[in-house]
């Protein structure tokens, strides 16, 4: 009977233990909330997905965090908002995740971020990019919403920066998505190009799902300008540029990482698609060590549609870990003061020295993005005569 009532007790200490946070459990659980299958967005998110599993299975091939293993436990928002905060209160309330990553839309993770800030969970975005997610709980004692992505601004600030050297009449013309992501980054591209002393020539729009832009684009071409700026999402940067084809026009046309996505190459082709300059953080090729990340993820799983998604997710659970370990802990607030205080972390897009501070919780910045293009069927850095000549006074924001 007292080896019955010992038994008992020690599983209910078990189960305690298990149940309170900064308690060492058998793994430490990171939360993945993202579309995976059903927006033009979604290889975004499955590619993600395989960065943060990587780096987590580095982790625990080199004897985990804390002595115990890491384990990625995913979830899929469709794209859609009310389902991702349905996720969101299963991986908190139901896995007892530590941390968060996710998700690819930035209106999905604006939904449910008021979830893991009121419960404490550290959260960092890979994919999201809207300013809002990580300023939006700033001025509210700890801020527990983190980014590893390009922010919108800092895009627009580069692509800007190029704009007002490309165009050789001064007349640059913005077309973006009837989108609330479309109409912000064209609010804040009108905005950063006048910091250059350009105020853009015309502001077009279309819808979403819209395949033919050649009524706006010939207004654009009406107005004189060289230069155009598409901010839009997914295959719609596709039909954009088969509407410029279309109407014969061919501006220095530049746009976002929403480019990154295999359907812009799909639909526009590889000809067109080649025209469009765009913003990213890295390539496979930038380095040995990203070629080599590429290469182990296509080996585990035959496909990595697009591969910047997954090196944001692969140094966003290397931080986590870091944080974890020097907090001695998984307790969110204790996690929370260690991502503000981190140095020397190695990513594959950087060795991040104190990437995050109380007051700045973005752990890249337009210094780290570069213009790309797609070539061959690969995304791969501009080298012309204008990104060469582009200094850090040209950098406006």
């Amino acid at each position: 009977m007292k080896t019955r009532k010992t038994i008992a007790a020690l599983a209910s200490i078990h189960f305690f233990a298990l149940a309170l946070p900064g308690i060492a459990t058998a793994e430490i659980k990171i939360g993945y909330n993202s579309d995976m299958s059903a927006t033009g967005s979604a290889d975004f998110g499955v590619s993600a997905l395989a960065g943060a599993r990587q780096a987590a299975d580095e982790i625990n091939a080199a004897g985990g965090v804390l002595g115990e293993q890491i384990r990625i436990i995913a979830r899929d928002d469709v794209g859609s908002p009310p389902k991702s905060i349905q996720n969101t209160n299963e991986l908190v309330n139901n896995e007892g995740v530590h941390a968060i990553l996710g998700g690819v839309n930035s209106g999905n993770m604006l939904a449910w971020m008021h979830i893991v800030q009121n419960k404490k969970i550290p959260a960092i975005s890979p994919s999201a990019t809207a300013t809002e997610i990580t300023n939006r709980y700033a001025k509210q004692g700890q801020n527990y919403i983190f980014r590893v992505s390009m922010r919108d601004l800092d895009q627009i600030t580069l692509l800007a920066a190029y704009a007002a050297k490309a165009t050789k009449n001064q007349k640059v013309a913005i077309i973006a998505d009837s989108t609330g992501y479309g109409q912000q980054g064209a609010k804040d591209a009108a905005a950063v190009l006048k910091l250059h002393g350009i105020t853009p020539v015309t502001t077009e729009k279309f819808g979403p799902s819209d395949t033919d832009m050649t009524s706006q684009l010939n207004k654009i071409r009406a107005s004189g300008a060289d230069t155009l700026i598409v901010y839009a999402l997914a295959d719609a940067n596709a039909h954009v540029m088969r509407s410029l084809d279309k109407i014969g026009y061919n501006p220095v046309t530049l746009g976002s990482w929403a480019n990154l996505s295999s359907p812009f190459l799909r639909v526009a082709g590889p000809d067109l698609a080649k025209r469009m300059i765009f913003s990213a953080s890295i390539t496979e090729d930038s380095t040995p060590e990203s070629r080599a990340l590429y290469d182990t993820i296509i080996r585990k799983d035959g496909k990595l549609p697009t591969y910047v998604f997954a090196a944001h997710a692969y140094d966003s659970v290397k931080l986590l870990a870091a944080a974890f370990e020097q907090a001695k802990t998984t307790d969110g607030e204790a996690v929370q003061r260690a991502l503000e205080n981190l140095n020397g972390v190695k990513g594959v897009i950087k060795t991040y020295d104190a990437p995050f501070t109380p007051s700045n919780h973005e752990a890249l910045s337009y210094k780290d993005f570069r213009l790309v293009r797609w070539v061959d069927g690969k995304v791969v850095s501009v080298e012309d005569e204008i990104t060469k000549s582009l200094t850090p006074a040209d950098l406006k924001q």
